[in-house]
């Protein structure tokens, strides 16, 4: 019996069931349809997985495959899920109820939709929220899976990054981007220079208040009406994909400026810089010492904060830091080195922490903070603003290789963990 014959069997056993035309003895309503490892694939689960796809390629207007085609690759499909779920049980992966809503937030989001609203819309489409929610849920245990097989596969030396970063497509990532915000007020180009001086007026007005503070967008779309402006968002562009109008004068502008108008065939232009990533990338670095007491079985909160206090005032007194840190801070990584943290960059630390060490002048200790971690005392050493260029190019290319390899590395994991695998197609 084929796969297929499989499916039209259960289905219509259900059918008979449901109306009550079934036989009393005999009542099947599915079937087991593949056998994998220790578990099973069933009718109504291969029958579920193809009703959603076929749905969902219809909406997009996408041509259905031949049934047959459509059935195999499904069921196929099914067969390496549940092959890597079973992987994620014997290792214990698991997602939390909290890190599961945080992912149903972000579909939700997606669809432009609070949580309660995307589950409504899903009712009343006919779909389940909690299947779809077990869904996601098997999909970040199956990511989960697959990091950590593949990851650990993939090595980048040095010298790939060097060859990637000489590399036509290398130079091309690594180009600076912009995000370009446009306005033309719309002018002929033998338009009399009494209409050119009259828009031009208009226009430095509105730059004005653009240069005031004004949101570019918001004085734009708030103008009087006597110009209709066109233009808008272009988006994240490289330099060599934005039109030369654009390209000779992006890079003039610092993040947030709006050039003097422009004059071309087509009216005239504001051109504003909204956002720009790579390029040289300079970065405020501090360097910190910390002291960090953790909370027990032994010593309750308060007695953490009370010693982190009494700490402070010995180093205040006179003793050093560094000798304190040793003995007493629990932050194994930098005890032993006196406390010092070395140079760090913002977004590195806790949100506590960082908010400790940018109120804390050069020399100072820092007031008790407490984090995740427990409580905290930390002395500002140096502070500096350090060219992260190179090491952010770096960073982009090393990223762009291990996507390339993690894209092959997967499909041959996925093809090994499929081949070591008992499979019964039924």
């Amino acid at each position: 019996m084929t796969i297929k014959s499989v499916l039209l069997a259960a289905a219509a056993a259900t059918a008979l069931l449901l109306t009550g035309q079934a036989s009393a003895q005999t009542q099947i309503i599915d079937q087991v349809v593949a056998i994998v490892d220790d578990d099973v694939i069933m009718a109504s689960e291969l029958r579920e997985r193809i009703a959603a796809i076929t749905q969902n390629l219809e909406a997009r207007g996408v041509e259905l495959p031949p049934e047959d085609v459509l059935i195999r690759e499904t069921l196929d499909r099914l067969v390496l899920e549940s092959i890597q779920l079973q992987l994620g049980d014997r290792v214990g992966a698991r997602i939390s109820d909290a890190q599961l809503n945080q992912a149903m937030e972000r579909v939700a989001a997606q669809n432009r939709m609070n949580l309660a609203d995307f589950s409504a819309a899903l009712e009343q489409q006919g779909q389940s929220y909690a299947a779809m929610r077990e869904q996601v849920r098997r999909e970040m245990v199956i990511q989960r899976v697959q990091s950590g097989n593949v990851n650990q596969r993939i090595q980048i030396s040095e010298q790939e990054v060097r060859n990637f970063l000489s590399s036509p497509e290398g130079q091309k990532l690594t180009q600076p981007e912009y995000r370009i915000l446009h306005a033309l007020l719309p002018l002929a180009e033998d338009a009399p220079n009494s209409e050119v001086d009259t828009a031009s007026s208009y226009l430095n007005g509105l730059l004005k208040r653009i240069r005031a503070g004004e949101a570019f967008d918001e004085v734009i779309s708030s103008n009087d009406g006597r110009y209709a402006f066109s233009g808008g968002d272009l988006g994240w562009r490289k330099l060599e994909d934005l039109p030369s109008l654009f390209s000779d004068v992006a890079p003039n502008l610092e993040v947030g400026a709006t050039s003097d108008p422009i004059r071309s065939p087509s009216g005239l232009h504001l051109i504003n810089l909204a956002d720009m990533q790579g390029g040289e990338q300079m970065v405020n670095q501090t360097r910190v010492r910390h002291i960090l007491v953790q909370p027990s079985e032994i010593m309750t909160d308060e007695q953490a904060e009370e010693q982190v206090e009494a700490l402070k005032a010995r180093i205040e007194q006179g003793e050093d830091f560094a000798d304190l840190a040793r003995e007493y801070s629990k932050d194994i990584g930098s005890a032993t080195e006196g406390g010092d943290l070395g140079w760090t960059t913002p977004g590195q630390m806790v949100p506590e922490f960082e908010a400790a060490m940018a109120d804390t002048a050069v020399g100072d200790v820092s007031e008790p903070v407490k984090s995740q971690f427990g409580w905290h005392i930390l002395e500002v050493m140096e502070r500096r603003e350090q060219d992260m260029t190179a090491q952010a190019t770096r960073n982009r290319a090393t990223e762009a290789l291990h996507q390339r390899k993690y894209d092959e590395e997967l499909e041959a994991w996925l093809r090994k963990i499929r081949d070591e695998a008992f499979v019964d197609i039924k």
